[in-house]
Formats: C-alpha cells, sequence, structure tokens
C-alpha cells in the first residue's frame, strides 16, 4: 500500500497512475477534492481508500504493517502565498510529523523539496545535501523556504547519526509540465495556457524581462514533461536501498519563448508573441534561471534519458489538450 499525501494534485495523481500501472500495490490519497474537477485526477484510478489531510496519521496508524512507502506531495505551493503560518502548519510541520511516523514504524518515505529552494541561482543549482552548502541557499519565497528548512532539518539528523527511515528520499522538482495539472489555474505551467489561448485566436504574454542579461521571453527554466519525472519516482520506489535528496529535472534550460514556439508547432501553426510587466508581487520572488544538476541522480544509478521540450510538448497537446479526454 503506498500513500499519497497530495495525491489528487497534479504530481501525486500522475504518481498513482505509474503505480497502478507497475502493479506495485494499493494507493490511497490524502487529499482535499473540494467542489471544483480536482477529482478527475484520480477518477480512473482504483484507489484503496481516500483520506483528507488532517486523517492521514490516524490511517497510517490504523494500517501500519501495510505501509509499503509514504510519499509526501501535498503541501502550500504557490509562490505568492503570504500567509507563513499557513505554510509553517501544511509544509513544515505536517512533513515533520510524517517524516517521524516513517523513523518510528521504519517505512520508506519519499518527499517534495522544489528547484525554489536555489533561489535566483547564485549558490548555483547542485544537490548537494551537506548542511554547510544548504545554509548557504536563500530561497524567494516563504514557500521555498519552508521546503529549504525541512532539507536541512533532514541533513542535520543525518549528520547526527540520528534515526531515520529505511529509505528516505528528497525530490527538488523544477517546472514539470503535463495532464492533471489544470487545477492549479494560473499557477499551472504555461503550456496549456498559451495552448487555451492560441486555440481562441489570442496572444498569451510572456513576461517582460527587467534584466539588461537577459531579452523579454528569453528567461529560462528546466522544463520537464511529467512522465520522465514520474518515472524518477518509480525508480526510487523499486530501489529502496538508494536515499538522498535529488534534482529532478532535465539538466537543460529552455526559455519560455522556446515553451511557446513548441506549443504553436504542435497545433500547426505560425507563432505569435505578446510581453507584459512582471506583476510587483513577483519581482522579488522571480528566478531568471534554473537549471538542473542532475550528476547525483545519474550517479546513483538513474540512467533514462529525458524527454525533449518540443517532444513532451507535442505530446501533452496530441494526446491530452487537443482530445476530448484532457485527463490521465
Amino acid at each position: 500500500m503506498y500513500v499519497i499525501t497530495g495525491g489528487a494534485g497534479f504530481i501525486g495523481s500522475n504518481t498513482a497512475a505509474a503505480i497502478e500501472a507497475e502493479g506495485l500495490g494499493d494507493i490511497v490519497v490524502s487529499d482535499r477534492l473540494r467542489n471544483k474537477n480536482k477529482w478527475r485526477n484520480v477518477s480512473k484510478r482504483m484507489l484503496y481508500n481516500i483520506v483528507f489531510p488532517e486523517e492521514t496519521v490516524d490511517f497510517l496508524n490504523a494500517h501500519e504493517s501495510k505501509v509499503q512507502a509514504v510519499i509526501h506531495f501535498g503541501s502550500v505551493s504557490s509562490p505568492l502565498e503570504t500567509d507563513v503560518d499557513l505554510i509553517v502548519r501544511n509544509n513544515i510541520r505536517t512533513t515533520w510529523d510524517l517524516w517521524r511516523w516513517c523513523v518510528a514504524h521504519q517505512v520508506p518515505f519519499v518527499y517534495a523539496s522544489s528547484a525554489a529552494v536555489y533561489g535566483n541561482g547564485e549558490n548555483g543549482f547542485s544537490d548537494d545535501f551537506s548542511t554547510e552548502a544548504l545554509a548557504k541557499l536563500r530561497p524567494l519565497s516563504a514557500f521555498a523556504w519552508s521546503k529549504l528548512l525541512i532539507d536541512r532539518k533532514i541533513a542535520q539528523t543525518i549528520e547526527q547519526d540520528k534515526k531515520t527511515p529505511p529509505q528516505w528520499v528528497g525530490l527538488r522538482f523544477f517546472n514539470l509540465y503535463g495532464p492533471n495539472e489544470y487545477h492549479k489555474g494560473v499557477h499551472q505551467s504555461v503550456v496549456p495556457q498559451i495552448y487555451a489561448q492560441a486555440k481562441a485566436g489570442r496572444l498569451f504574454p510572456l513576461f517582460r524581462s527587467e534584466r539588461p542579461d537577459y531579452a523579454d521571453g528569453e528567461q529560462k527554466r528546466d522544463f520537464m514533461w511529467i512522465d520522465d519525472c514520474v518515472d524518477v519516482i518509480v525508480w526510487f520506489l523499486k530501489h529502496p536501498h538508494v536515499s538522498g535528496l535529488f534534482n529532478v529535472g532535465t539538466g537543460t534550460a529552455r526559455s519560455y519563448l522556446d515553451v511557446l514556439n513548441a506549443v504553436y508547432a504542435a497545433i500547426g501553426e505560425k507563432p505569435e508573441t505578446d510581453f507584459m510587466p512582471l506583476p510587483d508581487n513577483l519581482k522579488e520572488r522571480y528566478q531568471y534561471f534554473t537549471q538542473a544538476d542532475v550528476s547525483k541522480l545519474r550517479a546513483v544509478g538513474y540512467d533514462k534519458p529525458f524527454t525533449a521540450l518540443e517532444d513532451g510538448v507535442a505530446r501533452y497537446v496530441r494526446d491530452y489538450l487537443a482530445t476530448n479526454d484532457i485527463y490521465k
């Protein structure tokens, strides 16, 4: 039995689909579905149970002998969230409670960190797990800080030789795109947003650059097709002897203009561009460049190639966005 917090979200629901496809075990989703279409993300899965987040530990206690791993993706994930107490409660305390449960019951623990911890990139994008390296990072948002604090707490635990789960894996996700992200609204990747505007005959404005070293639309991210991300997660579940903190990205930065051009190529139309000013509430939080150093992931044995941006976008459009069923 795999318990996935945030299991109806973007990464969680895609992970659930992969676990089901691989026949690894029963799936338990810990999440809130609320009153929109988030339920569709898991509507095709045969779920053992759905529990609300506050019920998760009680559920784990009642089923401890069956739990094969706790996969913790549930969190407040918006970089614009200003309620820091909410972030502390959901991202820090909940994560640490689940870590301690997995330590006590010796259950593997996989959790979501984030590339946002790297801030403006002044210290690079290496997933060095030493307490010294982690202390140098300067996140730009409360969300990113919460993810870094958990990384630091676990690193300190390791260096102090305290007890850990039998396997623990922290995953620093870069910019993911793919099906089941639609409930995120403005926080979904730009791929479906560009697609929707293009099909409606409107332009999707990219952010203007406020730095002289980046032209408008040339801000770069490490964009990763969700299936590649999930392949990494499943690989760790199948290799329980491997623990650590790992970047999950392609290792190649591409511009937002590259993404826009890929979407227009996928729908067979000539690309059109427009630009808008960077909103004031993003200026201090905006990353102009991210690129995963995936050497540590490769070193532990993950050798599958990653999907090129153009191929991933084409697949997203062809298999999901341009069909009558956009959900996995």
